[in-house]
């Protein structure tokens, strides 16, 4: 086991320890924001601007910052941006911007500086590791994640009742300069294609999305992930909170100890294949998506009014399986992608699929909230999970051979 996690390289693991550095940082302060700013306001609508100001101006910039992520240094896109967000907030404490308007800007300046940052580390991760070791390095540094994901919410809360939300912005200012000192460590070569016009961003966008559609694997496995994600997103940001809090009136320690099990089933995913199954991850894509649906129709069990009395530990088992499944669906998902993009189009690639998901979002929980209203949360459930089970079953059927041997090989890149 030790072997083979010291033989995926100095680089990965320079690279795993800043991400997990900044990531500490970020979680601290994401529990600490909507606390402080509901403190100073006891308002939701203001909440939502807040995470408004977070989604929109990435969906604008994304597009933009995969040319630059395609075109510039990766390795100095990343230290240089990490460090550029350490100085912003060391900037919010020395001159106390701690104004609700203040901190909604540095909201937009951040999402901004993270589009770029995402573009650079999306292209540059896949070439740190041999192709054969994408699907352990994946979930190893899913793992980490995982972890900071149940720490993180209690160790952000002591820090603010510590020391508010000066510590918890100082905490995360300087993890963003301690992830950019590992960053600089890591050797990496890029060779820089400087912009000289505004058509040139155009044509280098462009160029992005024609690769999409000239690649048949590609475009089937992007297609499936976005009309699931469509679909499934709304269960757990709408539905799930819904059936908890006003279906069930499951008190807030028990609706978050929910999410934590899917947060406890994904790391045990992620360690499954980091330990065990590596590239076989992939071979097992399809059966775990079909088991990652299945599952779902637990939930029409803990819905379901005859039901209510085990609707708690019927919720808990659900989501424990659905974040191993989930895992072994994703993992292995975002592996073929990173082996089968080329490098010279791989940051515009992955900005373009993150932007159509995230854009796709909204939409499927426009058109789910309100059906609540109208349907009982059980069929609800139900025809999501049926729709979304068929729908796998018809992409399984007609392009499954397809969507395996999708990172094979490398496809060229059409100019």
């Amino acid at each position: 086991m030790l072997n083979g996690l010291k033989a995926l390289g100095r680089n990965f693991w320079l690279y795993t320890v800043g991400r997990w550095t900044s990531q500490a940082g970020w979680v601290i302060q994401d529990v600490a924001v909507p606390l402080y700013v509901l403190d100073k306001t006891g308002s939701g609508a203001v909440m939502s601007a807040f995470v408004m100001a977070e989604l929109i101006p990435r969906l604008l910039i994304n597009p933009i910052a995969g040319v630059i992520g395609d075109r510039y240094n990766r390795k100095r896109l990343m230290y240089g941006l990490d460090i550029a967000r350490g100085i912003l907030l060391f900037g919010v404490l020395a001159f106390s911007l701690l104004g609700i308007r203040e901190l909604l800007a540095v909201q937009v300046l951040m999402s901004i500086l993270g589009a770029f940052f995402s573009a650079g580390i999306s292209g540059m991760f896949p070439d740190l590791v041999r192709k054969e070791q994408l699907a352990q390095a994946n979930s190893i540094l899913r793992s980490g994640g995982q972890v900071l994901r149940i720490v993180g919410p209690i160790l952000g809360g002591v820090i603010y009742a510590l020391g508010g939300i000066r510590l918890a912005i100082l905490i995360n200012a300087v993890s963003f300069f301690g992830s950019g000192l590992f960053e600089m460590l890591i050797e990496y070569r890029w060779e820089t294609r400087k912009i000289s016009s505004p058509r040139e961003v155009w044509e280098d966008m462009i160029e992005g999305f024609r690769f999409i559609r000239t690649s048949e694997g590609l475009l089937i496995l992007v297609s499936l992930s976005v009309i699931l994600n469509t679909l499934l997103n709304p269960v757990f940001a709408v539905v799930l909170p819904y059936l908890a809090r006003v279906t069930l009136g499951l008190s807030p320690v028990k609706f978050g100890s929910i999410e934590t099990a899917a947060t406890v089933g994904a790391l045990a995913g992620n360690l499954l294949i980091a330990g065990k199954l590596k590239k076989q991850s992939e071979g097992v894509f399809f059966k775990a998506a079909f088991m990652q649906l299945s599952v779902l129709f637990l939930l029409v069990l803990a819905a379901y009014p005859a039901f209510e009395g085990m609707a708690y530990p019927i919720l808990i088992v659900t989501f424990v399986l659905f974040g191993i499944f989930n895992t072994l669906v994703n993992v292995p998902l975002f592996t073929k992608l990173q082996r089968a993009v080329p490098r010279e189009v791989r940051s515009r690639f992955f900005t373009a699929f993150e932007t159509a998901v995230m854009a796709t979002t909204p939409v499927g929980m426009a058109l789910i909230g309100p059906l609540l209203n109208v349907i009982p949360v059980y069929e609800l459930v139900g025809i999501l999970s049926t729709v979304s089970f068929v729908i796998a079953v018809f992409y399984y059927l007609g392009f499954g051979e397809t969507i395996m041997r999708v990172g094979e090989e490398v496809p060229e890149v059409v100019t």
